[in-house]
């Protein structure tokens, strides 16, 4: 299964940190992003709600700002919950676990951002490494040479 989506597009209002009772950062932020065909004489744009964690919700909301071009990549995440009248209601989400900037740099410099080039991003550590093994290691795994793959 694959749940990968990825986004480019304008910060519609500056990204909004807070802190979990835990001590966990969270941010949250709205793209605005363009569709690629046009209806009428305008182009359709649809408002996606982003949410970052840890250090990446640190990141974002320390080098973005309203009306910065961002490139997201994450997961969508689709949650029900009960609203204040006890409605049941549904909320869509790109849960994001890199950010990329997609402004260039004149762009950056121009809006007061910082002097980052376009492919600047964060990109959290990996949680835990892969275990390494050497050949002779076995554990139940055999080695298997080029010559044994069917393709």
């Amino acid at each position: 299964m694959l749940n990968s989506i990825i986004l480019m597009g304008r910060l519609t209002a500056d990204p909004d940190l807070r802190t979990t009772p835990n001590g966990i950062s969270v941010a949250s932020f709205s793209l605005a992003v363009e569709r690629n065909f046009k209806q009428g004489d305008s182009r359709q744009t649809d408002f996606i709600n982003i949410v970052a964690w840890r250090n990446t919700a640190e990141f974002v909301s320390r080098y973005f700002k309203k009306g910065q071009m961002a490139c997201v990549q994450g997961s969508l995440q689709i949650r029900s919950y009960n609203d204040r009248d006890g409605n049941k209601r549904t909320a869509a989400e790109v849960v994001a676990d890199q950010i990329y900037f997609a402004d260039s740099k004149r762009d950056n410099d121009s809006q007061g951002g910082t002097s980052q080039n376009s492919y600047s991003s964060y990109a959290p550590a990996r949680q835990e490494e892969p275990a390494s093994f050497s050949a002779g290691d076995s554990d139940g795994f055999s080695v298997v040479d080029d010559d044994d793959l069917p393709f």
